[in-house]
């Protein structure tokens, strides 16, 4: 049986961007894990359950009734699902600190451990998927493990498919001998600069203390299209497809999307590079 490996913020994640991808793998008959930093139970971004609420730089609703009650269902406690997500804390080791007094020591053990976790559960695994929303730019995108868990999945020559602000994590997995993102050369797209909010950028989730209920930060903490498109270099691209209904790429190993709209599309495409070999698309 085919097995994915989700990967899933703890300070909110985007409903269709995992409800696109999660109905898609169950179709196809795959098994799925989920995994979240702290090992919690994800949260979906509230607005992300609202069919009423206009996303401000489209001027529309990106979520319909339909996807609505689909979230919500999938979010609700009593839905067993999403309980008991992986802990990446426990799971993989942490690399330790250039200052540590036993550094090379501690590098030698961080080195064992992890070849231990790929060598006994990565190679398990078929494909990762990062799902985006607000969320991943909190503890995702510069979370260590994570880099860990997606280079594992490219150096095993693992499909590795990441949604609108979780492709950043592609950008920032790097070798720390070189230094260069893996994604260097390649095309991918992202949440482009058009589709940022001016004010608005929200975090909900665990770790958020009930009473404040949702966060709003403002502006995104960063403009991820710039990042994709340093990140890929001058052989490589960043594709926006603004104005366009969809946007996912596939540079074999990578499968992006660009925002909500795209969630069943990047199901749909890591399903074909799976089954049918698919290496080139969107580009």
């Amino acid at each position: 049986m085919t097995k994915i490996l989700i990967v899933l913020s703890e300070w909110g994640y985007w409903g269709e961007e995992l409800v696109g991808p999660l109905e898609t793998f169950d179709a196809a008959g795959y098994q799925v894990d989920f995994a979240t930093p702290n090992g919690k139970r994800p949260v979906a971004l509230g607005v992300s359950m609202d069919p009423t609420f206009v996303d401000p730089p489209l001027g529309r609703p990106v979520t319909t009734q339909d996807m609505a009650d689909k979230v919500r269902q999938l979010d609700d406690t009593n839905n067993p699902r999403l309980n008991n997500p992986k802990n990446l804390r426990e799971w993989l080791p942490e690399r330790p600190y250039w200052s540590s007094p036993k550094f090379l020591r501690e590098m030698e053990e961080y080195y064992r451990k992890l070849d231990e976790v790929q060598q006994r559960d990565l190679q398990t695994y078929d494909a990762i998927l990062i799902v985006g929303g607000s969320g991943p730019m909190v503890d995702l995108v510069n979370n260590q493990r994570v880099h860990d868990l997606i280079l594992s999945f490219y150096q095993m020559g693992k499909p590795v498919a990441a949604e609108c602000y979780g492709v950043a994590c592609l950008a920032f997995a790097r070798d720390i001998g070189d230094r260069q993102s893996i994604i260097w050369g390649k095309h991918v797209t992202g949440h482009c600069l058009e589709y940022d909010y001016k004010d608005g950028t929200g975090f909900n989730g665990t770790n958020i203390d009930p009473c404040l209920n949702n966060i709003n930060f403002g502006t995104p903490f960063y403009p991820l299209e710039y990042i994709l498109r340093d990140a890929t270099g001058p052989d490589g691209q960043y594709h926006g497809n603004v104005g366009r209904p969809t946007s996912v790429i596939v540079d074999y190993p990578f499968i992006t999307g660009r925002s909500t709209p795209d969630s069943y599309l990047t199901g749909q495409k890591l399903v074909e590079v799976l089954e049918k070999g698919l290496k080139r698309y969107g580009w």
